[in-house]
């Protein structure tokens, strides 16, 4: 019998295995998208820059479109009104800080009164290291128009902290074996400790670098809690 010639099959196998591997390969970028959000994300950050400076009645379209060197049309194309914009800047800022609260206070492992101190870290990181973000928040929160905003975005986020925190203390509470603890009183206390911290940093900024809201938020902690939480020296 005449010996059979070899068959294609290997090259064929490569072929598709070649297929696969462009198949799993990255897609290609998407240069156009990628740009359009750039664009975006300049747009916002220089809208959060002049609402820290001068507050949110100077703040036009055509402001901001000066402010990152590019023409009124494309702020409105991105955002279509000033409310919008505001919108998506409130959304940022409320983005941010729940990405750095989930770092600090939700990390796997960690114990109710490390996550309190997380919490505690978690508002005076956030406003020494973004400093007009925090003047930001204070603007919407303070200012009659802007309020509603605020509530419809910011608010619900404070809430759901406060929550959280509370939560916290109710554990250290009951695991601890502490009585006569005002759960209610504390958690709020702290509530109002961040957001008045906040608010005096933004009317006197040379008081951000100080541990003084770090040191009484321990303080009020340490009496609670005495054997969870020492005080700051």
């Amino acid at each position: 019998m005449a010996q059979r010639k070899p068959t294609a099959k290997p090259e064929k196998r490569k072929a598709v295995a070649t297929k696969g591997a462009a198949n799993d390969a990255a897609p290609p970028r998407d240069r156009r998208r990628e740009r359009g959000e750039a664009s975006v994300q300049r747009i916002i950050d220089a809208t959060i820059e002049l609402i820290a400076e001068e507050g949110l009645a100077s703040v036009t379209m055509q402001r901001i479109a000066e402010h990152v060197g590019s023409s009124n049309a494309l702020v409105v194309f991105h955002f279509r009104s000033k409310e919008n914009l505001f919108r998506a800047v409130l959304q940022y800022l409320s983005d941010q800080y729940d990405a750095l609260w989930v770092t600090l206070v939700r990390a796997p492992g960690l114990s109710p009164a490390e996550r309190l101190l997380g919490a505690v870290d978690c508002a005076q990181r956030f406003a020494r290291q973004h400093p007009k973000w925090v003047s930001v928040f204070v603007v919407f929160s303070s200012d009659r128009k802007s309020m509603q905003i605020y509530n419809e975005i910011g608010l619900p986020s404070d809430l759901a902290y406060t929550a959280e925190a509370r939560e916290l203390l109710v554990e250290i509470s009951r695991s601890g074996g502490y009585a006569g603890v005002d759960i209610q009183t504390l958690s709020e206390s702290l509530n109002y400790l961040v957001h008045g911290a906040w608010y005096w940093d933004h009317l006197n900024p040379s008081s951000r670098d100080t541990d003084v809201l770090r040191k009484t938020m321990l303080l009020l902690l340490h009496q609670a809690f005495p054997r969870h939480f020492e005080l700051m020296r």
